[in-house]
């Protein structure tokens, strides 16, 4: 079975359960495999990072494999405003947030709700300089576990939708990113758009966060935020400390 998400956002669970914890979202317009089932639950596993969760069944279309496949080849097409909304012939609106997938509506048999898009668009490979351009879009966005709008974003999910935005495949998770790309050994060797990785005291990575001009950072904690950067770690101007270590600094475009 497949499916494409026919709703703004819906979450992604860790356990097939309502008070299971949100592990990520999908968006709009973003499709799947289901790889298991059961009862109201569905296990899928998206298309565009392989992350898989648990969904409600009702939260989504099915689309047949042939669908699956067609939308798996087509160029990437996102929403490119903060957020903005898609009509039905019904006269209803939905809202969808940026980064929500808009390459189904030319397909009329997966866009069977008829939704027509007249907001801003984006597709295709960006110049790297566009990355924090793309970033400030998220500027103050809160702090959420698993979250990928500018209504609640985590620091991966945030690298992630940045990325996107410019064309670019990140993974899902701060470790699984930091597997990507060419390690640099100094800061200083850095550009504006490169990753920074931040571990904990057992050597996990725990944190990701863009890199800025002239030793700053942007990232997802507390809310999306500017801090500086140094050879320690990521730090705070207000508490005048130190909040992450810095591990690696990874170059991936």
């Amino acid at each position: 079975m497949f499916g494409i998400c026919n709703l703004a956002i819906i979450p992604l669970r860790a356990e097939p359960n309502d008070r299971s914890e949100i592990v990520s979202q999908v968006l709009f317009g973003e499709h799947f495999e289901v790889v298991e089932e059961l009862k109201q639950w569905r296990k899928i596993r998206l298309q565009f990072d392989n992350y898989e969760g648990w969904v409600d069944f009702k939260q989504f279309q099915i689309i047949s494999e042939t669908d699956y496949k067609t939308l798996s080849k087509e160029p990437i097409t996102l929403n490119a405003d903060l957020i903005d909304y898609i009509s039905a012939p019904n006269n209803t609106l939905l809202p969808i947030p940026l980064g929500a997938s808009l390459s189904f509506l030319d397909h009329s048999e997966i866009n069977s709700s008829q939704f027509v898009f007249d907001g801003s668009k984006i597709s295709g490979i960006q110049d790297k300089s566009q990355l924090i351009t793309t970033a400030f879009m998220y500027l103050n966005a809160p702090y959420l576990w698993g979250g990928k709008t500018p209504f609640g974003i985590d620091c991966s999910g945030f690298t992630q939708m940045v990325y996107k935005l410019n064309g670019y495949r990140l993974s899902r998770d701060a470790s699984q990113q930091a597997t990507q790309g060419d390690a640099l050994s100094f800061i200083e060797e850095s550009e504006p758009g490169d990753l920074a990785f931040f571990d904990n005291e057992e050597g996990a990575i725990i944190h990701v966060g863009i890199i800025m001009e002239n030793n700053y950072i942007i990232h997802a904690s507390g809310k999306v935020r500017v801090d500086r950067l140094d050879h320690l770690g990521i730090f705070n101007p207000e508490t005048q400390k130190h909040t992450h270590k810095l591990r690696v600094i990874k170059k991936i475009i």
